[in-house]
């Protein structure tokens, strides 16, 4: 099947039943809600404004086209310009491919949930996987509409979109040696865990003035998790 000219994307429908019983009650809801919103900003029935909120609470933003370049590993290339004055803004462009942002916290990621990115970002990407200052993944040349099933890709190995971007708590951090360092006190993924899952959908977590950056070190001489350029740690 193929869907925006990509081979092996998903029939529409198809991922919701097969990994709905995968996926938890919670996470279904919240992703099919999205879904919903979509097809009201579609319909005309959000403003550019308000569902601007409602995708970047999901990860889900804009991207910019003018004057860009891409890395693809082996050089740097020109972005194609569906429209020359596309920047990035609270208005939903439904021909302009936009990013996702993963939350990934403390960077780790298992065998099968490294399989499931390579596999998305092919499908329905530009089969790039950007690594962030934050330890997060980016897919870009994203298409709006598919963002719901590949959520559901991703949730189905417990990976997550949500509070990716936005005025909230963002990717929890770690030391990239945490639990091999050889000069570490003790190691911190654990707590950055524990964090991570605590502040997720937390209702004191939503509405900061501005985004919020935790980070965790194991040592105090040499804290390479640089806590201290951080909003807290």
């Amino acid at each position: 099947m193929t869907t925006n000219g990509k081979p092996g994307a998903s029939e529409p429908r198809q991922w919701k039943e097969r990994l709905g019983s995968r996926l938890g009650d919670k996470l279904s809801r919240e992703i099919d809600a999205f879904e919903g919103q979509i097809e009201q900003k579609r319909a005309g029935k959000l403003t550019d404004e308000v569902f601007a909120e409602m995708r970047l609470r999901r990860g889900v933003y804009g991207q910019r086209y003018d004057n860009g370049q891409r890395h693809d590993g082996v050089i740097s290339r020109e972005l194609v310009f569906p429209n020359a004055e596309l920047t990035k803004g609270p208005g939903t462009l439904w021909d302009a491919p936009g990013m996702v942002r993963i939350k990934n916290p403390f960077g780790a990621l298992t065998a099968d949930q490294m399989d499931v990115m390579a596999e998305v970002s092919e499908e329905y990407a530009d089969a790039i996987l950007h690594v962030t200052t934050r330890q997060d993944i980016q897919l870009h040349f994203v298409h709006l509409e598919e963002t719901p099933d590949l959520m559901r890709r991703l949730g189905a190995v417990g990976i997550t979109t949500h509070e990716a971007c936005g005025n909230v708590v963002r990717n929890v951090t770690a030391c990239h040696l945490s639990g091999v360092c050889p000069t570490q006190t003790f190691d911190v993924t654990p707590y950055a865990a524990a964090v991570s899952d605590f502040l997720l959908g937390h209702p004191d977590a939503q509405e900061f003035g501005r985004k919020a950056k935790p980070a965790f070190s194991g040592c105090a001489d040499r804290p390479c998790g640089l806590v201290k350029m951080h909003d807290f740690g």
